[in-house]
């Protein structure tokens, strides 16, 4: 008997769920409410007939865009938006009104939806209208970090791919070691987005919170016990610098996803959560859902992990050749699903998207066994004279510094150099368990913040000794700065641009 999605749409998956388990949760929301599976069937149907209705036809582009309070008004606009066969636009609800306005221009948005009461009344009824595994079911917008956002197409058999709709057991869904799944990802990113199909693909039932805090976050895992964490770098910062403590021992999986996890930064979260596997996830917007995983080895530092869900990586050259094994080149990954594609954008998406392959942007190594090494953003590399310099090498250094919560490396305009490697850190607070033997101070000759180093912290003179015995000459910041918070997008990743900017 075939267990497979033999039509893969997350309509049919719901439908599925919603008829085997219809009380159980599906996702809850940190005092907003949960959502079991029936309800979210029912509720979708409403949304699906509604839009209808109001005469929106097949494949129609419709706008979502919701706070993080109500993902459970989100996840049911989104699957409702499925059923009646139109095509889900994600869009976090701080995105400026001018970009909502450009990106609705760009993909032709037919109606945006952004509290389901303003939807007339409509049947719960199934609409009935079967969806085309290769028609494109949403659209995502990246988050921009190098220019203007693309929007990512992905088909419903791109989304569904790996589910299944009848399952022997409960142990052959995802997660099954958990009962709840604990994220705080926003909507409108891939990794919200993910979690969304975890909510109705995995076991767990998927838990979030309107806003992420630190102490916030902690107690929502140790009130549900949960299994298993979802977070970005970022927030495992924060996290580790939390100031209640709370029992964490129920964690079995920590995921961090979104960007490359430092390595000081992992072996902290391994003596914050004592039971767990800590995996870093290495994927993109418009390559997933391929993937590779990386179980945090202290052999091996600086891996994102090998190729896995039946996907695969390669490193080739500028002209498309492969290089050997050990030999720098562009990372590029192969779809084990159909492949997603830049929406209304030919030009950009024959440049990433060939043949199954997906151009990563970064720049990368294999090792003889197989596992990826990142080296960099190709556009953050820092060609400094005769010099290519590494942020990722940069910041994995002042991580290591015991003063250094978060560290990020860029490039600024040299009079003779061309560029010079410029960076900006955020100073750790201790948490609950633990001590810091002292902080980082910055002074005026750096000229970013007045006044000296207090009594026992660590000038910047001395984090220069600290990193030049890590790393070259060449590579070691001539300017760096201290923030209270370094500026993210929307995707938790930090902007370099906005670095950049106010050098």
């Amino acid at each position: 008997m075939k267990t497979a999605l033999e039509t893969p749409a997350l309509p049919a998956l719901l439908a599925a769920r919603a008829a085997a388990e219809p009380g159980k949760v599906a996702m809850i929301v940190h005092g907003a409410g949960e959502l079991t599976f029936e309800e979210w069937e029912r509720r979708s149907n409403e949304v699906a007939n509604a839009l209808l209705s109001m005469g929106i036809g097949r494949g129609e582009r419709i706008g979502l865009i919701f706070p993080a309070a109500r993902w459970i008004d989100y996840a049911i606009a989104f699957l409702g938006v499925l059923k009646a066969g139109a095509v889900a636009v994600p869009l976090a609800d701080r995105t400026p009104a001018a970009e909502v306005a450009r990106i609705a221009a760009h993909c032709s948005i037919s109606v945006t939806i952004g509290e389901l009461a303003d939807l007339p009344r409509a049947s719960a009824e199934p609409p009935g209208l079967p969806n085309d595994p290769d028609a494109v079911a949403q659209i995502l917008y990246t988050s921009g970090t190098t220019g203007t956002a693309k929007g990512v197409a992905a088909t419903h058999a791109n989304l569904a791919f790996g589910a299944v709709l009848n399952p022997r057991r409960p142990g052959m869904r995802m997660f099954a070691h958990s009962r709840h799944l604990v994220h705080a990802f926003p909507i409108g990113t891939n990794a919200g987005q993910m979690m969304l199909l975890n909510a109705l693909n995995a076991y767990p039932a998927v838990v979030t919170l309107p806003r992420f805090t630190p102490d916030r976050f902690a107690r929502l895992i140790a009130d549900h016990r949960a299994g298993t964490v979802f977070l970005v770098p970022a927030m495992a910062v924060e996290l580790l610098g939390r100031r209640e403590d709370h029992d964490l021992s129920s964690v079995q999986l920590l995921g961090s996803a979104a960007a490359p996890l430092p390595a000081a930064v992992a072996t902290r979260l391994a003596g914050m959560f004592p039971n767990a596997t800590i995996a870093n996830y290495y994927t993109s917007t418009e390559a997933a859902p391929a993937q590779t995983i990386m179980i945090v080895d202290p052999e091996r530092p600086g891996s994102v992990g090998r190729a896995a869900a039946g996907g695969a990586v390669r490193i080739a050259s500028p002209e498309g050749e492969a290089v050997r094994a050990g030999e720098t080149g562009e990372v590029w990954m192969r779809s084990p699903a159909a492949p997603r594609s830049y929406y209304n954008d030919t030009d950009a998406a024959s440049d990433v998207f060939r043949g199954g392959w997906i151009r990563m942007g970064d720049l990368g190594y294999i090792d003889e066994d197989g596992y990826l090494y990142l080296v960099d953003r190709e556009s953050d590399v820092i060609k400094s004279g005769a010099f290519k310099v590494s942020t990722l090498k940069v910041e994995e250094a002042l991580h290591a510094h015991p003063a250094v919560a978060e560290a990020a490396a860029y490039g600024v305009p040299h009079p003779v150099l061309g560029m010079a490697v410029a960076a900006a850190v955020v100073l750790r607070s201790p948490g609950p368990d633990e001590a810091i033997g002292g902080g980082l101070g910055t002074d005026e000759a750096d000229g970013r913040h007045e006044g000296a180093p207090d009594d026992g912290e660590v000038s910047l003179a001395a984090l220069r000794a600290f990193l030049a015995e890590r790393l070259a000459r060449h590579e070691i910041p001539s300017q760096i700065a201290t923030m209270d918070a370094l500026p993210r997008n929307a995707g938790g990743k930090v902007d370099k641009r906005a670095l950049r900017a106010r050098t």
